[in-house]
């Protein structure tokens, strides 16, 4: 699943190329989902793109080709069969919709990777599935993973390639690691505190700062519950 954001850009370059033969500018694109910079489109591009659904094509203007559509904008279902090797990580998803249960461990959806580092472009792209152990799925409500990219949190414990179990939820205590959403389409794995009317997102890294927003511009997806580290 791609945020919203993801979707209407995807959906702009694809219907402009069915109609023109040529993807839009950045200018375009900018302006039809109206954000203030064409680096915010840059970002939303390098996230399509790494999740397959663009793919960008060297020495060419406007060098954007469609590779495919998910299942909203008319795309085809995807059909994975699951891949599993004890301490590594799958390549695909079982084809059920529900949590598989084996061995003392569960299924979780593998969802993307998400900074530990500078924010990027939030992923929901549910195209695979990690084994977790039961113990660690801890709390009520659905658990996530997602692969760590970057080193803003390594004194925590955290690493680059990492992945990090997620257990979803829109609370969070102070000093909590959290998945935070900046502005609805930014993600990063930070240590939360509250300062006021205002939030903190607090690296475990000296070579990064902290960076402090308004509540209201950041949203919890969820608490650090559990990590998997493939040596």
């Amino acid at each position: 699943m791609l945020t919203q954001k993801q979707l209407d850009l995807l959906d702009f370059v694809n219907k402009r190329v069915q109609r023109d033969g040529v993807p839009p500018s950045f200018d375009e694109m900018k302006d039809a989902l109206d954000l203030r910079s064409k680096s915010g489109i840059h970002r939303l591009i390098t996230a399509l793109e790494e999740r397959g659904f663009i793919r960008r094509l060297a020495h060419r203007a406007r060098a954007l080709e469609i590779v495919k559509l998910p299942e909203s904008l008319g795309g085809k279902p995807a059909g994975f069969i699951p891949t599993v090797i004890d301490g590594d990580r799958p390549a695909a998803t079982p084809p059920a919709a529900q949590p598989v249960v084996s061995d003392g461990a569960d299924w979780v959806p593998m969802v993307g990777k998400i900074a530990a580092g500078v924010p990027i472009e939030a992923i929901e792209d549910r195209s695979a599935q990690v084994s977790v152990p039961q113990a660690m799925l801890n709390g009520s409500g659905p658990h996530y993973a997602l692969e760590v990219k970057g080193d803003s949190m390594i004194d925590a414990g955290i690493n680059h390639g990492d992945v990090v179990v997620i257990r979803e939820t829109s609370t969070a205590d102070d000093g909590d690691i959290v998945v935070a959403l900046v502005d609805d389409h930014e993600a990063t794995l930070k240590r939360l505190r509250r300062h006021g009317a205002a939030i903190a997102l607090e690296a475990a890294n000296p070579a990064y700062e902290t960076r402090v927003f308004p509540a209201d511009q950041v949203k919890v997806q969820g608490r650090l519950v559990g990590l998997i580290r493939t040596y």
